[in-house]
């Protein structure tokens, strides 16, 4: 039986804000959102989206992480509590697993919440069964997005979730068809978004964003990521170079990359159903499939043992190398 409930974990860096969906006996999946959202904000479209959500629901109970006070209804933190650096909240994804008795997991993150996902298998290996991927992050902040994140964080500090601090985050999260313009209006996406980007509290997002701000560059111990990694990136998303450059340094043998087109670096909210068809490929390499709508089967006619192994490598999916490849040309 399918239930949601939230949980308050505590950990070494705080409590951190869990919502449990599905039936707890399925195997994991832990998601985790970008700066200033949470699975509301972030998640919502994916599993609004039919098919995408028959595929996760049907093969796991979902785990939505939020960053430290970013929770539906979070109070502000204390600021006398000790800022928790990238490591940390990491550190508190064991926590979570340790405390609902998960073995290894299934990952699923975006943009810094992909990195804080990441760095948690760096650290954990046994502990993850793959990874998910939208938007991530790898290397140290450049020099732009440091500024950026300064900006953004000043704004915070005097204004809070001001107007300003709301458009740059957008620009964050979303294409520039989907924030609009004079001629062509807002869409019904950033529109809800701007709306729960109000319920957040500025002091928790800043705390968050120095997390990441500090974050180091992984990209040296990513080769020793051996668990499966699907990727996507949108090709408007100002992340794009930094996720193909983590693609091209995974094992190529574990890594599959998604370029979506026409999209910012929210996949997940703003083009849900680009992400169906990569997603039911990467989880048969697990056993996994969307129920069959319209047998009594138990199993999709596409399950694991009508196809040939090596169908289901990243390479004969098509969906890594024309991407690194247009990319690296172009340099």
């Amino acid at each position: 039986m399918e239930k949601t409930m939230e949980h308050r974990v505590k950990t070494a860096s705080g409590v951190v804000s869990v919502i449990v969906y599905g039936d707890r006996e399925k195997p994991a999946l832990i998601t985790y959102p970008d700066l200033a959202l949470n699975h509301m904000s972030c998640f919502q479209g994916l599993f609004f989206c039919p098919e995408a959500a028959s595929l996760l629901l049907h093969n796991f109970c979902i785990y939505h992480i939020s960053p430290p006070g970013h929770e539906l209804g979070a109070a502000p933190i204390c600021p006398n509590d000790s800022a928790p650096s990238a490591d940390d909240l990491a550190d508190q994804i064991l926590e979570v697993l340790n405390f609902f008795g998960l073995g290894v997991v299934m990952c699923m993150g975006v943009t810094a919440g992909a990195y804080i996902l990441t760095l948690f298998a760096m650290k954990h290996r046994e502990r993850v069964l793959g990874l998910i991927l939208v938007s991530p992050l790898c290397k140290a902040p450049s020099w732009s997005e440091w500024f950026y994140n300064k900006v953004i964080s000043k704004l915070l500090y005097y204004y809070g979730m001001c107007g300003v601090v709301k458009e740059f985050l957008l620009q964050r999260y979303f294409s520039k068809e989907v924030r609009g313009n004079v001629e062509i209006p807002e869409s019904d996406i950033a529109q809800a978004c701007r709306r729960l980007l109000d319920e957040r509290q500025s002091v928790n997002v800043m705390r968050f964003l120095d997390a990441i701000d500090r974050r180091p560059d992984i990209s040296s111990g990513l080769k020793k990521l051996k668990c499966r990694t699907l990727i996507f990136i949108g090709d408007q998303s100002p992340f794009y170079s930094e996720a193909v450059h983590m693609a091209a340094t995974l094992d190529r043998g574990y890594c599959a990359l998604v370029e979506v087109q026409a999209c910012g670096s929210m996949v997940t909210e703003e083009q849900p159903h680009a992400m169906l068809i990569p997603m039911e490929y990467f989880l048969m390499g697990y056993g996994l499939y969307r129920p069959c709508l319209f047998t009594e089967s138990p199993r999709s006619p596409l399950s694991p043992s009508c196809i040939a192994p090596e169908l289901l490598s990243p390479e004969s999916m098509g969906l890594k190398l024309k991407p690194i490849k247009t990319r690296l040309s172009a340099a």
